[in-house]
């Protein structure tokens, strides 16, 4: 199994406009590579491979007058910024032809220099390692201060430098890990321990046992901030340096709602992958709701970020992931007897089964109907475990600070 480290980055000024660099020239060949592709499409010709590009766009671009530039960078990063327009294009093409599962993907699109995300990838070519000091050196940028908030694993083969919209560093890696010994990692719950999960708005999550997890709603919480620095922003003039500052004041007040959403997950989804055997929750249709008048509660209760963080921290752990349909009428049957009495309206918080006159919490009752249909679901062998994803790798989850780096000798 692959897991993603993202460690922040404290890049001295002078490496920062190494970075602007870098990022750059990896952005204007992307947008070559994708130029010369929709040329080739107009003029009806095959399109150019990898290797024409590379040599035309890297090999002798560096050469051209107006593109010597390109020699200021390591070439690994332009070659993989053309591995990343290949990539682009064959989830085009597979999207096209209904290979590739979820949403359809759209034609590559050129990249700008105002985009939220700015990245390069160098691998083992590039010779970047980290040194005695716990610093990161990198290939014509020089060794970059790292904050380490634990260890690595094992040595990784790459690592990939990313500038958020709030104008933070960050260093991902990504690394091969040995499921056996992740699942050692955490203590083994009590045996046959099943756990089903209500997901709502009033609490964030419902648990079959009764226990009721309250919605921190952090947008909500942050609005007010949120909308002066918005209303700051939308006085400045386009194009000034006070403009970009409120810009940053902006994005920085949305980073910290972001991050602290993402903390919460984390930390609730690693208590309940270690107290359970089995987790079983429900599949919600999340690009539905947020087309309701509920959207910015649905947006902001970060329910899909969640239930990721739940299976591929089962799959790590050794626990066992159950989704049910999302057509199961979990809020419509007595979790008691199994009357079905129809739905109910949202301010129906509470009801009373008609046959067996007992009296339901509406989200207790829907997480312990979830918690039978997963377990029925097991019983009947219709496994609904995900695949372990081929594409990015996880984000591991919050750890303990202060750990110093697993590193190779300089």
């Amino acid at each position: 199994m692959q897991l993603r480290y993202a460690f922040r980055l404290y890049p001295e000024p002078g490496q920062q406009g190494a970075l602007a660099r870098a990022f750059g020239c990896a952005r204007v060949v992307f947008n070559d590579a994708v130029r010369a592709r929709r040329d080739a499409r107009a003029a009806k010709e095959p399109y150019p491979t990898s290797k024409v590009l590379s040599r035309a766009l890297v090999t002798r671009g560096k050469l051209r007058r107006e593109r010597y530039w390109l020699g200021e960078v390591s070439s690994v990063v332009l070659q993989q910024a053309l591995r990343d327009a290949d990539t682009a294009y064959a989830n085009f093409f597979a999207s096209l032809k209904g290979e590739r599962k979820g949403p359809r993907v759209g034609e590559p699109r050129f990249r700008s220099r105002k985009d939220a995300r700015q990245a390069i990838r160098f691998t083992s070519n590039a010779r970047w390692k980290i040194t005695r000091a716990g610093r990161l050196l990198l290939p014509k940028i020089g060794e970059v201060r790292v904050k380490w908030s634990r260890s690595l694993p094992a040595v990784p083969s790459s690592v990939t430098v990313i500038k958020d919209s709030a104008g933070r560093y960050y260093a991902s890696f990504v690394i091969d890990t040995d499921p056996a010994a992740d699942a050692a990692v955490l203590p083994d719950p009590a045996p046959g321990s099943v756990v089903g999960i209500d997901l709502g708005l009033t609490h964030f999550a419902v648990l079959d046992d009764g226990m009721k997890i309250d919605s921190p709603r952090f947008l909500r919480r942050a609005e007010k901030k949120l909308k002066k620095a918005q209303r700051e922003l939308s006085r400045k003039q386009k194009g000034s340096k006070n403009r970009a500052k409120a810009r940053l004041k902006v994005a920085r007040a949305h980073a910290q709602v972001a991050d602290a959403r993402k903390e919460f997950c984390h930390q609730l989804s690693t208590q309940i992958v270690r107290d359970n055997q089995t987790v079983i929750v429900e599949d919600l249709a999340v690009s539905g709701l947020a087309r309701t008048r509920l959207a910015k509660s649905v947006h902001d209760a970060g329910w899909s970020m969640f239930v990721n963080m739940l299976k591929y921290k089962c799959e790590r752990y050794g626990r066992t992931f159950v989704q049910i349909d999302r057509f199961e009428p979990t809020s419509q049957v007595c979790s008691a007897c199994g009357h079905r009495d129809g739905p109910k309206p949202l301010d129906a918080r509470e009801w009373t089964c008609p046959a067996c006159d007992i009296v339901h919490d509406r989200d207790v009752n829907a997480a312990r109907n979830i918690k039978a249909a997963g377990l029925a679901a097991l019983a009947c062998r219709a496994r609904v475990r995900p695949r372990p994803s081929r594409g990015g790798a996880q984000r591991e989850e919050a750890g303990s600070h202060g750990i110093p780096p697993t590193a190779p000798a300089a």
